[in-house]
């Protein structure tokens, strides 16, 4: 899939929860599945914050009061944007034609050996026994 990547205009859409043509496909899949995943999400819903964030400053009252306005819209709309970000991210890609569990197998495809190197580190120390019989196995 080739990755053409949107204009601002369009990625602004695709942050408020727009669909991409079949053109960008490619991308979407990218946006969703790179290992900067989370952080694509936050700046999603940064554009999504920012009326919140920006509009306190200039309401007609105290500096202090806005800005404590501002972080508590910031944490509350991080708070609860980051707390679903795996159906979120499943959600865009079932809305642009891709199975929403596809970025778990793509995740799980990248860490295998690293969780196969983990895994025999954890049964080196907890479990030495298993070892033996999965090497005997494997003869």
């Amino acid at each position: 899939m080739d990755r053409i990547r949107p204009n601002p205009v369009r990625w602004v859409y695709y942050a408020l929860g727009g669909t991409l043509s079949e053109r960008y496909r490619g991308w979407v899949f990218h946006d969703l599945t790179a290992r900067s995943w989370v952080w694509r999400h936050a700046a999603r819903a940064t554009v999504l914050l920012a009326p919140l964030l920006v509009g306190p400053l200039f309401l007609p009252a105290p500096i202090e009061l806005r800005l404590s306005m501002v972080v508590l819209a910031a944490v509350v709309g991080y708070f609860y944007s980051l707390s679903y970000v795996e159906e979120s991210c499943a959600h865009r890609l079932a809305k642009h034609g891709f199975p929403a569990n596809a970025r778990v197998s793509v995740r799980k495809a990248e860490r295998a050996e690293e969780d196969e190197r983990q895994r025999r580190a954890y049964l080196a120390r907890y479990r030495p026994e298993s070892l033996v019989d999965e090497d005997a196995d494997a003869r």
